[in-house]
């Protein structure tokens, strides 16, 4: 997803609270973790964010922040896995201080995730996540993203699109994100 792409996504929600909402969380999640491999990346047993880790880990590359390539871990790592994509839920056992986790969560956390997040926390990780009505994932996470829910768009993946392409550039004034956006979406236009 290119530059203009972002910038079209993000149009969905100029202007409203969630954009300023959107590039804190973006500024925070590109500021976590400090060096490579401290990213854990988790969603819901239903929601794998195999996606958003895919473009994160692009952007984390081509921007030089290789602390930002998150780790995916996965509900259920079947047979035959390449070694990247056979990290399973008991890495979440094995977090260490300042280690980040995310998690993505769409719905409602089953039990299960949310003692292995509080237990990361307690461990020292630093916790964000992205949901869309989850208060015990809310109170579990030091930063947090609460995405809107529409039945004509998916609020969850314009914004994952939008940190992923957002966060690694390591900008963290506000202005300064988005002013990259409109910079190169000017330049792009006829």
């Amino acid at each position: 997803m290119n530059v203009r792409d972002v910038a079209s996504l993000r149009r969905l929600f100029a202007g409203t609270p969630f954009d300023d909402e959107v590039v804190e969380f973006s500024s925070a999640l590109g500021h976590a973790p400090k060096s490579a491999g401290e990213l854990l990346l988790v969603g819901t047993e239903a929601h794998e964010p195999w996606h958003f880790a895919a473009h994160l880990g692009d952007e984390a590359r081509w921007n030089g922040r290789p602390e930002l390539e998150p780790t995916l871990v996965r509900w259920h790592v079947p047979a035959g896995a390449r070694p990247h994509l056979a990290i399973g839920l008991e890495r979440l056992e094995a977090v260490r201080p300042n280690e980040a986790l995310l998690v993505v969560s769409p719905d409602l956390a089953a039990e299960r995730l949310l003692d292995r997040v509080d237990d990361a926390r307690r461990r020292g990780a630093v916790v964000l996540a992205m949901e869309t009505d989850d208060p015990d994932l809310r109170g579990l996470a030091h930063e947090t993203l609460t995405v809107p829910t529409s039945d004509d768009v998916s609020y969850l993946d314009v914004a994952q699109h939008v940190i992923s392409a957002t966060a690694p550039a390591g900008q963290s004034p506000r202005r300064s994100v988005w002013s990259r956006l409109a910079r190169v979406l000017e330049r792009s236009q006829p």
